[in-house]
């Protein structure tokens, strides 16, 4: 039987509005709805010695969230990022350098939670920006008992095309936008088709499953036999932060759980449309998950 537990490695931050502040970052949102879904996850990050990293500790602690593997930084700060929305809701933003999570290193109880308890694990290229960050995720690539899901976010700077190579030829899930499907065009001279050039990245990597997100024009799922589109009128738009982890989560759940492509498509957009309906990237009321959790029947 396919081992269900979900590990995250990467960043938990303050996504910092004009008047407000919520929890974010990929990994923590991915994992956030992977825990309130199934309950079979883990989460490895870092906050630093601060009153940002306190707060965020006991609001963690307050909802029961594992916090076990989220290390204290006493050198670098609680990791931020400034948002700002456009007036269509897709966010802009300005990411604090040298945070916490730039500085992850693994002790033996997060090494054993990878290598004994995990099923898939998780990461992103944000927490990749750094050398020692990125060597830890690096080095818990190749393992034939696990998984891996990766959120290749390739804004900014903070990536190369030598890193995304080696997360292609490591990882069984890609998550990819449509503006980053074109850079991956541009960098491996992929086809000029979003059809082709996905399934050329299936073919050349052997990937298992690829997600590409097309905002308003909601998804499409590939694997090796198929593909799936999907799309549903948005009722109502807060804020679009945090729409591609919602997807993201639905997909892994969907791929552990042996779902068909179509069903997984369908439920990972509906599920991120909600999250746009909504400010922050996480819910605070549990009751918004209980229609996926009854989904993959783990009531």
């Amino acid at each position: 039987m396919r081992n269900l537990n979900v590990t995250a490695i990467g960043e938990i931050l303050y996504d910092v509005y004009p008047d407000t502040k919520h929890l974010g970052g990929a990994p923590f949102n991915f994992i956030y709805h992977v825990w309130k879904i199934s309950g079979n996850a883990g989460f490895i990050s870092s906050v630093g010695n601060d009153d940002n990293g306190k707060e965020m500790l006991e609001s963690l602690d307050s909802r029961g969230f594992p916090t076990a593997h989220i290390y204290i930084d006493r050198e670098h700060p609680t990791g931020t990022v400034s948002v700002k929305l456009r007036e269509d809701k897709i966010p802009e933003f300005l990411i604090s350098p040298e945070c916490s999570y730039d500085y992850l290193k693994l002790n033996d109880q997060s090494k054993t939670l990878i290598e004994e308890q995990t099923g898939l694990l998780y990461f992103g290229t944000l927490s990749a920006r750094n050398e020692t960050s990125r060597d830890t995720i690096l080095s818990l690539l190749g393992n034939p008992n696990l998984k891996y899901f990766c959120d290749l976010n390739l804004r900014h700077d903070f990536y190369s095309t030598e890193l995304i190579e080696m997360i292609l030829q490591s990882c069984n899930l890609i998550k990819i936008n449509k503006e980053e499907l074109n850079k991956l065009k541009q960098f491996f001279q992929l086809d000029q088709s979003d059809t082709a050039a996905v399934q050329q990245l299936i073919d050349i990597y052997n990937i298992d499953m690829v997600g590409l997100t097309k905002g308003a024009n909601g998804a499409e799922l590939f694997t090796k036999n198929g593909s799936d589109k999907f799309k549903i009128e948005l009722k109502k738009t807060v804020d679009t932060l945090g729409a591609g982890d919602a997807y993201s989560a639905i997909m892994c759940l969907g791929y552990l759980y042996n779902w068909e492509v179509g069903r997984i498509n369908k439920t990972a957009v509906e599920f991120a449309s909600e999250i746009c309906a909504i400010d922050g990237a996480v819910p605070e009321n549990d009751s918004f998950y209980r229609k996926y959790i009854k989904g993959f029947g783990i009531e």
